[in-house]
């Protein structure tokens, strides 16, 4: 048997990134530890659909780990998040999920264009892929003629 637990994504910034995963794309804290031998706290994510089942460890999780800063303050710099790959979201409607997040600052990077996917990256340079729940909506704009802003 195998089952899916979490994905682990390394974060700079506890209130950065929970601003961005919770307050932007509605994620709900499910726990956090800290651990001070080791140095570093973990934040268990849940999306909002699955915020219930995730709560009796029966839904997958984003981990959010961040390592405390060295003895002179200096907090470890994470590169090549691109590398990692992508986290993956669907959503009920993927314009107004878009344009929510658009108007608290988030950048579009890859618009959804074809009403089906959407690409972002959080404060720490992870992409993460939005997908419509079922079928693509109809091209709409401003999506359907909007520009790639960056990568993703």
């Amino acid at each position: 048997m195998l089952e899916y637990l979490h994905t682990m994504v390394r974060i700079r910034d506890i209130d950065e990134s929970l601003d961005f995963y919770c307050g932007k794309l509605g994620f709900t804290e499910i726990s956090r530890k800290e651990n001070e031998v080791g140095r570093f706290t973990l934040i268990f994510l849940a999306a909002p659909y699955d915020e219930e089942r995730a709560k009796s460890s029966k839904a997958p999780m984003i981990e959010l780990t961040y390592n405390w800063p060295d003895e002179n303050g200096k907090v470890e710099e994470y590169t090549g998040g691109r590398n990692f790959g992508h986290l993956a979201f669907r959503v009920d409607n993927i314009y107004e999920f878009c344009k929510k997040i658009q108007e608290q600052g988030v950048i579009i990077n890859r618009p959804p264009r074809d009403g089906y996917m959407a690409f972002i990256k959080s404060p720490d340079g992870i992409s993460i892929e939005l997908l419509q729940k079922g079928e693509a909506l109809s091209p709409q704009e401003p999506w359907a003629s909007m520009q790639n802003t960056g990568a993703w």
